[in-house]
């Protein structure tokens, strides 16, 4: 069989596609998968920060169990100290204005063994659409 240059080329494109849609998982679970890229030149989401972000909210079996779009109103939080759930708190990190990632949050980052009920089972894993519309600096507080 052979390989011309053009279909060494598409392979190699297709492999960094491929590699680009599979989300980074770091050692506590947490899976990070960006599906847009943001404007970093407004900076990046750092500890402290205010954030203002859209979110949708399901389990595992795709079940929605809250959105920020439903209510047509953006959630507002500061980053990094504890707000939110661990998994935002870490998976939010670095995040550029009108990025948007899906976080794959492990039970242990998200509401553990008591869950949220009636919504949020114990033990669940949570999955966020997530999608950062804007970020307040400490020093602009």
């Amino acid at each position: 069989m052979q390989f011309t240059i053009a279909t060494m080329n598409y392979a190699f494109v297709s492999l960094l596609l491929l590699v680009s849609l599979i989300a980074a998982a770091d050692e506590s679970g947490l899976r990070i998968g960006v599906k847009k890229k943001g404007d970093c030149a407004k900076g990046k989401a750092k500890k402290g920060d205010t954030l203002s972000m859209h979110y949708t909210g399901t389990l595992e079996d795709g079940s929605k169990f809250d959105s920020s779009l439903d209510r047509n109103r953006a959630f507002e939080f500061v980053l990094g100290v504890g707000q939110v759930i661990k998994g935002w708190d870490k998976g939010l990190l670095g995040m550029c204005v009108g990025e948007s990632r899906k976080l794959t949050i492990p039970s242990d980052m998200g509401y553990g063994d008591r869950g949220a009920p009636p919504t949020i089972p114990p033990g669940a894993t949570l999955i966020f659409e997530v999608q950062l519309l804007g970020i307040n600096t400490k020093s602009e507080l």
